[in-house]
């Protein structure tokens, strides 16, 4: 259902069943998925792309232009994934000459007031709480929950399984299947609960713990510790991920407890 008092751009592709809400706007070169709801006073911009049953709320502004002055007004994209729900007045810039893209994927929640830069990655699952701001080229993987207020730095990683407690600021790649918090923003255990509610068995997570005694608790530098736990202890795809993610992080992982 479209809308009169919307304007759509006539070269917007938006499949049938779409509703659209009074006061949207909706320029050229943007494509919307079946069962998605538009609510009133969504500026989507050139280069969304939304797929089906999504929901965005009043005030949501998708695919803006990238706020880096290194933009050159290159085409790029800003696309959302199935079955996300966009909460009010969030900002989803779209990519620039980086990446081409700033993605957001299925199933996720952005609440209220959250900022999504240009090139960023976030994945499927994604929880980020009302207010979160991402960075440019930030990447957060499948089935982290991040807290409120939380303000995560440019080219920051943070990890699958990740529960990052609200206010926080994150200058570190955070890893996989950990809880983040206290100022600074440090290690603070595993998150069992989430594994768990997400299938993970109490023996998998139980090994999970014992990679991070290695990085964490045993008193050795981040090296020493991944050699050890290859050596020491049996292949898992989690010791394994776990072990790739720390090798890769470019700005390095948070600390441990103080």
């Amino acid at each position: 259902m479209k809308q009169p008092l919307a304007y759509i751009h006539p070269a917007a592709k938006i499949a049938p069943s779409v509703v659209i809400d009074p006061f949207v706007t909706i320029e050229a070169n943007v494509e919307i998925g079946e069962g998605t709801r538009i609510a009133s006073n969504v500026t989507i911009m050139e280069g969304a792309r939304i797929g089906k049953n999504c929901t965005i709320f009043p005030g949501a502004v998708i695919s803006g232009i990238p706020q880096d002055l290194k933009f050159k007004g290159e085409d790029t994209l800003a696309i959302i994934g199935d079955n996300t729900t966009i909460r009010e007045c969030v900002t989803i810039n779209r990519g620039t000459a980086a990446k081409g893209k700033t993605v957001v994927g299925n199933n996720c929640l952005i609440m209220a007031y959250c900022h999504v830069a240009h090139d960023c990655i976030v994945g499927d699952n994604v929880i980020m709480s009302n207010a979160t701001q991402l960075a440019g080229e930030v990447q957060v993987d499948n089935f982290a929950v991040i807290g409120g207020g939380s303000l995560v730095h440019q080219f920051c990683h943070i990890g699958p399984h990740v529960m990052l407690q609200g206010g926080a600021l994150v200058n570190k790649d955070i890893p996989p299947y950990v809880k983040a918090a206290r100022e600074p923003i440090a290690y603070a255990g595993v998150n069992s609960i989430g594994l768990r509610r997400r299938g993970f068995s109490g023996e998998v997570i139980r090994d999970i713990q014992e990679i991070y005694r290695y990085l964490y608790l045993s008193g050795l530098n981040n090296s020493d510790a991944i050699e050890r736990i290859e050596a020491e202890l049996p292949a898992t795809p989690e010791r394994d991920e776990i072990i790739l993610f720390v090798r890769n992080a470019k700005r390095g992982i948070i600390r441990g407890y103080v």
